[in-house]
């Protein structure tokens, strides 16, 4: 398998990510040890989580997937395979949330004794954080790089003005920059990334692992109509958002595709994502063995320029004129 930089972090990762908001989640342990062994099997090395994963299911309290990835670390004796990837800045109780260089610090060791390693391969700031200043934030982050904590920075759900503000800052300072961006996108929802975050994240060779790649299962073609919100926990508000004629086109489309290339509609939708310049490595979840296996083919799906024409103008926002 052909590994990509990330950004210019010399970390060398998967064309695709797992999404390891699912462990401890809709999987329990057992399930996610397999899977995790199934992935890097597979040829993968990229593993995506962060703190407050799965903070939402009642009665957790945040960790739980951090943990799970270190009791398999442990177990497995796997952890110098994955390049591994989690998140600071979501709430976590308490007042613990944001970006402060102390509060950083504290959940840096909480995340590490969690996750059962020395090294975070790459430490993200999950939301901005508006009321620290960069300069802080950054220079906590270079303490944890310069002591060998962590190896690299990424930002998640920032906006185009903020990263442009950060890496100024970083430059400015002389600190370590963001060298990945986890934006919402896929198919579906393109327009946010794409008109500010693509550019600017190309000019700066910022590395991308959009989150959502799969539109929450619905590029699979799981769900097609109403009656098919029953199909999963998050299957409702899935089906609310993306279930409308855009989303029946992009479907069609996806279904013409997948039937040219002898591959699913959800292997196409990744495929899509994997070759367009500027992505490095959508994040995707898998739930099962099959649904595994099923993802990770979507890394040897090749769509000529013709096909990801004609993906591109079926999800465009303003359909083509005839």
């Amino acid at each position: 398998m052909e590994y990509r930089e990330l950004g210019r972090s010399g970390l060398e990762v998967s064309p695709l990510a797992f999404g390891g908001n699912v462990f401890g989640w809709t999987v329990d342990e057992a399930t996610s040890f397999s899977l995790l062994d199934a992935w890097l099997d597979a040829g993968f090395n990229f593993i995506d989580t962060a703190d407050v994963y799965s903070r939402w299911v009642p009665g957790h309290s945040g960790g739980e997937s951090e943990t799970i990835l270190g009791r398999w670390f442990a177990k497995s004796g796997k952890r110098d395979r994955v390049v591994l990837a989690t998140k600071v800045g979501k709430p976590m109780g308490d007042g613990k949330v944001g970006l402060k260089p102390a509060y950083i610090r504290e959940a840096v060791e909480a995340s590490l004794r969690r996750l059962q390693t020395d090294v975070i391969d790459l430490y993200q700031s999950h939301d901005d954080d508006a009321a620290t200043p960069l300069a802080d934030t950054l220079g906590a982050y270079a303490d944890l790089i310069r002591e060998g904590k962590v190896r690299a920075i990424g930002a998640s759900n920032f906006t185009a003005p903020r990263l442009a503000e950060s890496l100024a800052a970083s430059r400015a300072h002389g600190l370590p920059r963001y060298e990945s961006l986890q934006p919402l996108y896929n198919l579906y929802d393109r327009a946010v990334y794409e008109d500010a975050l693509e550019p600017l994240c190309r000019a700066e060779q910022v590395g991308v692992i959009n989150f959502y790649a799969l539109a929450a299962g619905f590029l699979t073609g799981k769900y097609r109509t109403a009656a098919d919100a029953g199909k999963s926990a998050r299957g409702q508000s899935t089906t609310a958002k993306y279930l409308n004629e855009r989303g029946l086109r992009i479907l069609a489309a996806l279904d013409a595709e997948a039937a040219r290339v002898g591959a699913t509609p959800g292997q196409v939708a990744l495929a899509w994502q994997i070759a367009r310049p500027g992505i490095t490595a959508p994040i995707a979840s898998a739930t099962s063995l099959a649904q595994l296996a099923d993802l990770a083919a979507a890394a040897h799906v090749v769509l000529d320029t013709a096909a990801i024409a004609r993906l591109d103008a079926a999800s465009a926002e303003v359909p083509a004129a005839a």
